[in-house]
């Protein structure tokens, strides 16, 4: 069954229970969709946009937000297949379009990706997600140029953390890690008490063999975020991590004798 599918209702004391539950419109599962998503939580984002669109099909916003969530989610080939979807309702929506650049260009289309972006950025896209995604599109094609892009999305909004934060993870994809580090920060000095910014932080450090401050800023995320799964998840992680590399310390002085 498709993540998608509407959920069955098995009995009428459920079906009475749905009624009362009819306030919530597609302006309550959007926003409930946008706060999932800055907190990491992309599965929960994707339900709650696929919610917004059982009330208004037409909503563009949810459409883009299911495509990038499958994208956050790793699911490309999903998201172009989505992305294609609704095109079909919406075929100028300069986000849709950007949004299947990124998936064509993590699934390795740079072609496709790029005449996307362009296509994105010809239909009046000012926006700093479709330059976000042609930042990602040209990190893809190893093209200097992306600089310029993150540059230009990051400007938009200077003293917004998601779209430091986003910049982040997307260069973080790409194992950009450094650079990834860097935004990461830059998103923490914005919105300090975000528990995603703290848990993609502690990922760039770790990524740079950072192990005590990764194990720090996982410790934060979990204390702003008590039942965050990431979280914990994360700092297992890190432990691991931490093991491994000190047996191979230990291994290594052992081989020198």
């Amino acid at each position: 069954m498709s993540r998608f599918s509407n959920l069955e209702l098995g009995s009428n004391a459920e079906g009475n229970f749905q009624q009362k539950l009819a306030v919530k419109d597609d302006v309550y599962h959007l926003g409930e969709a946008q706060a999932a998503f800055e907190n990491g939580e992309f599965e929960q984002a994707l339900r709650a946009y696929a919610k917004v669109l059982e009330f208004n099909p037409h909503n563009a916003t949810a459409w883009v937000g299911q495509v990038r969530m499958l994208i956050e989610l790793g699911e490309f080939h999903e998201a172009k297949l989505w992305a294609d979807k609704a095109l079909e309702r919406l075929p100028h929506e300069p986000e849709l379009l950007a949004a299947k650049a990124v998936a064509l260009g993590r699934s390795g289309d740079l072609q496709g990706a790029l005449a996307y972006s362009d296509a994105a950025i010809e239909e009046q896209g000012g926006t700093p997600y479709v330059w976000l995604a042609r930042g990602d599109v040209l990190l893809a094609r190893s093209e200097k140029r992306a600089v310029f892009c993150f540059e230009k999305a990051l400007g938009f909004f200077p003293s917004n953390w998601l779209f430091h934060w986003l910049a982040s993870r997307i260069h973080f994809f790409y194992q950009k890690f450094s650079i990834a580090l860097k935004l990461a920060q830059q998103a923490l000095e914005l919105n300090a008490g975000q528990s995603a910014v703290w848990l993609q932080l502690g990922r760039c450090q770790m990524a740079l063999g950072l192990a005590v401050p990764a194990r720090n800023s996982f410790e934060q995320a979990r204390q702003l975020r008590p039942d965050s799964l990431a979280a914990e998840r994360a700092l297992r992680a890190q432990a691991e991590q931490s093991w491994w590399a000190r047996w191979r310390g230990w291994w290594r002085q052992v081989l020198s004798r």
